[in-house]
């Protein structure tokens, strides 16, 4: 390959990450994270988390696939997106239950220090667990199956490594968008910045709601 032609490549996969980061289920899984982090810097790392997951998930696909030849087939690819949709219907229902248990909530203003950080580890934790189911369902396998035909590993696996980085930039910068909102509304317009949280979380129970029906009974995983 000429110079011009990998870095056609490499702009194309970093192009695509970027893309790939703009699909409705991610969207979906995001907004219910980041509408409950408490600045835009949160939110930006939230955005990277998921993406770094997404992209160590393909990194360990392309070791199955490239490296063991371990095939992935169209059942496979049915059942990841049946992960997705269960995992945005648990999203979007604790969302909705924080926000109908939230007067409870505010009346406990005294927390430990152990528990301050559990809860700071697991925001942190979820868009990591988010972006690695993410990673190995939809359209990542479909790229990690294309780069197996004619495609050495590590031409491949920079090409994933390319797709991953656009995917984490591309996540962080819409983390960043979908979150401005919420956070304007902080305050004055405080009921307004719950109903898009509700809105998020409802969302993300309908999308989730038709995936597992689409890979679960119209593919018949269930069966």
């Amino acid at each position: 390959m000429t110079a011009v032609s990998v870095d056609s490549v490499v702009a194309l996969g970093f192009v695509l990450g970027l893309r790939h980061a703009t699909e409705a289920d991610h969207l979906a899984a995001i907004s219910t994270i980041v509408t409950e982090r408490r600045n835009l810097l949160s939110s930006l790392v939230v955005g990277g988390l998921w993406g770094f997951g997404h992209t160590f998930a393909l990194l360990i696909a392309g070791i199955a696939v490239l490296l063991l030849r371990y095939q992935l087939t169209e059942r496979m690819a049915h059942a990841f997106e049946l992960c997705v949709g269960i995992m945005l219907v648990l999203l979007g229902t604790n969302v909705l239950r924080n926000l109908v248990h939230r007067r409870a909530s505010q009346s406990h203003h005294h927390t430990t220090i152990a528990s301050d950080w559990h809860s700071d580890a697991w925001l942190l934790a979820r868009p990591l667990v988010v972006g690695t189911v993410h990673g190995l369902a939809g359209s990542a396998p479909l790229l990690l199956l294309t780069l197996t035909v004619g495609a050495s590993p590590l031409a491949a696996f920079t090409d994933i490594a390319v797709f991953g980085v656009g995917s984490m930039m591309g996540m962080a910068i819409m983390s960043l968008l979908l979150s401005v909102p919420a956070h304007l509304m902080v305050g004055q317009f405080a009921r307004t910045q719950l109903a898009l949280r509700g809105v998020s979380g409802l969302i993300s129970v309908a999308l989730g709601l038709v995936m597992v029906y689409e890979n679960g009974v119209l593919n018949r995983l269930f069966a």
